[in-house]
């Protein structure tokens, strides 16, 4: 089904193809033509699947006709996210007369305040710089058409509750309202009470599954080993380009100045950085100027680059949607990567709960040839607890897809079989379940006759 089934006019669809999409996604083809009936929406949707351009495109196709003058809002938990819509916006709006705008928090306000003196008709923003704005008279919202909540949980669980029900309160009553939301918590039901009206529902994907393009595995590990683990398994592959996840800002910046030394190109991005620091981050992640990029949760959501292979989660999320939103980074639009967790015995709870929310357990893995400082008891409690449900058992289980996927045991070594209570000798040779070295699905390095840098076998 091509763009303009849906009831797209030319210059839109003409926009998304130069773009370089041919074909809607499930979410757009479902979204669309409910949006362009000018029904409210509340939609469910997966990160990853196409869901800016399901709400942009019957915007712009709305704004072709009518006055020029500011008609729709985008409104985004983070700076990273808006930025992203904005850039989308304009590439899908290219061959139309529709302006964009973006503004957001960290950046002068009088250049944002000159950008919408010159007269724009979507604008993409965050709660707090959007209520700045108003505040200094720089904007008017009495003529709003289009409301759009994107990644509203996320702005719920930011404290930014109080601001959209103050924006609702400057807004036209009579208005379309769109929400795109992961999950529905309290705070934001009431609020979905508050600014919609009789909207249509579309559970577009469950929030709880990932791309199915993702391998995921857990790495249980000491957490005072977690980056000697980190750099063995990336010095065993060719990293082109990674996010790693930390829990907290400062953690963020020690583990970047850490791979920074061990001579990886590494830059961190988080709450502190300045706009233009993230930025700058952001691009030399999508040029290939810096392999890995290491950041807080404020990137699980609204960083969209193309050709992420790998996510590691340094430190297990809190929550099994941060999780999902985290490892959503990869494996996008129907792509493929690779996303493991380094677990301390400490974060064996947190794991638990991921998987109870996916429904399914995630293979573990032990990294050939590392010494986990272990005593062979210990090792194997550190596996134990989903060790038989990682068991090859035939071609349902996940474990054993992915064993034969990698190709299981490579010819010359044999750490590449599911790990089992009884395998870990003394040494530091251990044995190896699920994904190949590393869960990259790329040939290690060391596999081939003698690890030269170890002088192993």
């Amino acid at each position: 089904m091509p763009f303009a089934a849906l009831g797209l006019p030319q210059p839109v669809t003409k926009g998304v193809r130069a773009a370089g999409y041919t074909e809607p996604m499930p979410i757009q083809r479902k979204a669309i033509p409910v949006i362009l009936s000018g029904r409210d929406l509340i939609g469910a949707a997966q990160t990853g699947t196409g869901k800016t351009a399901a709400f942009i495109l019957p915007i712009l196709a709305r704004l072709l006709a009518g006055p020029r003058r500011l008609r729709a809002l985008v409104l985004t938990p983070t700076r990273e996210l808006a930025a992203q819509v904005e850039t989308n916006a304009r590439d899908y709006a290219r061959f139309t007369s529709v302006e964009v705008g973006v503004v957001y928090g960290g950046v002068p306000i009088p250049p944002q305040e000159r950008m919408l003196r010159s007269g724009i008709d979507l604008l993409v923003a965050t709660p707090g710089r959007l209520l700045d704005l108003h505040n200094r008279l720089a904007l008017r919202l009495d003529y709003i058409e289009v409301l759009v909540l994107d990644e509203a949980d996320r702005m719920v669980d930011m404290g930014f509750a109080p601001d959209l029900r103050r924006i609702l309160k400057l807004l036209p009553t009579h208005r379309q309202t769109l929400l795109f939301s992961a999950t529905m918590p309290p705070d934001l039901n009431q609020v979905a009470k508050e600014a919609l009206r009789d909207p249509a529902r579309i559970d577009l994907a469950p929030p709880s599954r990932p791309a199915a393009g993702i391998t995921q595995a857990v790495y249980p590990v000491p957490r005072n080993l977690k980056t000697e683990l980190l750099e063995e398994i990336l010095s065993r592959t060719d990293v082109h380009s990674m996010i790693v996840f930390t829990r907290t800002k400062h953690g963020a910046d020690r583990l970047a100045r850490q791979l920074g030394r061990r001579n990886f190109s590494v830059a961190p991005l988080h709450g502190n950085r300045s706009q233009s620091q993230r930025e700058r981050a952001l691009g030399d992640l999508k040029r290939g100027r810096i392999q890995i990029l290491v950041a807080t949760d404020i990137a699980s959501r609204g960083i969209d680059v193309e050709g992420i292979t790998h996510v590691v989660n340094y430190d297990v999320p809190h929550t099994p949607e941060d999780y999902v939103h985290r490892i959503g980074r990869t494996g996008r639009v129907d792509a493929v990567g690779d996303a493991f967790t380094l677990m301390g015995p400490e974060e064996q709870k947190d794991v638990v709960a991921i998987e109870r929310f996916l429904g399914r357990t995630i293979p573990r893995v032990l990294l050939p040839d590392f010494n986990y400082k272990m005593r062979p008891r210990e090792l194997a409690i550190s596996v134990r607890s989903e060790t038989e449900r990682v068991r090859p058992k035939g071609r349902g289980n996940h474990a054993g897809a992915i064993h034969r996927q990698t190709g299981g045991a490579h010819r010359g070594s044999t750490a590449h079989r599911p790990a089992t209570a009884g395998d870990h000798g003394g040494s530091a040779a251990h044995r190896s379940g699920g994904p190949s070295s590393g869960s990259f699905g790329r040939r290690p390095k060391h596999v081939r006759g003698v690890d030269r840098r170890r002088g192993r076998p």
